[in-house]
């Protein structure tokens, strides 16, 4: 793809291995901005935008602050859209988004759509949205192509083969990368979960895959999650 080429005169072992480092970076480079077109592409083409919102928190200077550039046209094309055009978050939602985007290093136009979803699932079900929030934070670090080993996938890490069926009739390809689709989805799991282990700790515990965990590790990790988002807010509000 690239060569690289230096006169036999200064040509030495030391030049040609910084030349191969510098090659291989260019082709892991170029490969990556592949993928991220074709991903993209196919989020939008699908009509989802929230797998072009994640694409964006892996470079968020793509964008001028304060703009997303989403599909908004009849013909799909890109627009630049003003935040404020985007889905209203409540006071709290929006200080906690401001604690997130500098604790995880995420842009606030990639938040948006991430924070809405939790908003609009947790009125839904009846959850804490801060809570969605926590568990975004412990099970992907709002990554929202997070694979595990076992084949989790997305912000809330969901299982595709267990919970295909909660998807909403019009998911696109790749949903549970989608991150608002997969937020929807993780919510509904964490919501049967609660009510079906009896509470908050054992729903998390089995949430997590960690019922059988005496010390109830991976529902204290979350709660200490949220106590923070809950501190920080309080924290912005009180300045």
């Amino acid at each position: 793809m690239f060569a690289f080429k230096f006169s036999s005169k200064f040509q030495s072992p030391a030049i040609s291995r910084v030349a191969a480092v510098v090659a291989h970076s260019v082709r892991k480079f170029l490969m990556l901005a592949g993928l991220v077109f074709v991903l993209g592409l196919a989020g939008t083409y699908k009509g989802h935008t929230g797998l072009l919102d994640g694409l964006q928190a892996m470079f968020p200077g793509g964008v001028s602050a304060g703009e997303s550039a989403l599909p908004v046209a009849g013909d799909g094309s890109f627009q630049p859209v003003s935040l404020a055009h985007q889905a209203r978050l409540v006071p709290s939602m929006q200080q906690a988004l401001q604690y997130v985007a500098r604790r995880y290093r995420v842009s606030h136009e990639v938040l948006v759509p991430i924070f809405h979803s939790a908003q609009e699932s947790s009125r839904e079900l009846g959850l804490d949205p801060l809570l969605i929030i926590a568990v975004i934070g412990v099970e992907s670090g709002f990554n929202p192509f997070s694979q595990s080993v076992v084949g989790a996938q997305g912000l809330m890490q969901v299982m595709p083969r267990f919970h295909a069926d909660k998807l909403p009739d019009d998911a696109g390809e790749l949903p549970f990368f989608d991150p608002v689709t997969n937020v929807q989805v993780g919510s509904r799991i964490l919501r049967e979960s609660i009510n079906r282990y009896g509470g908050l700790v054992p729903g998390l515990q089995q949430f997590g895959g960690a019922t059988n965990d005496p010390a109830r590790r991976y529902s204290a990790k979350v709660l200490a999650e949220r106590q923070r988002l809950q501190q920080a807010v309080q924290g912005l509000q009180s300045t």
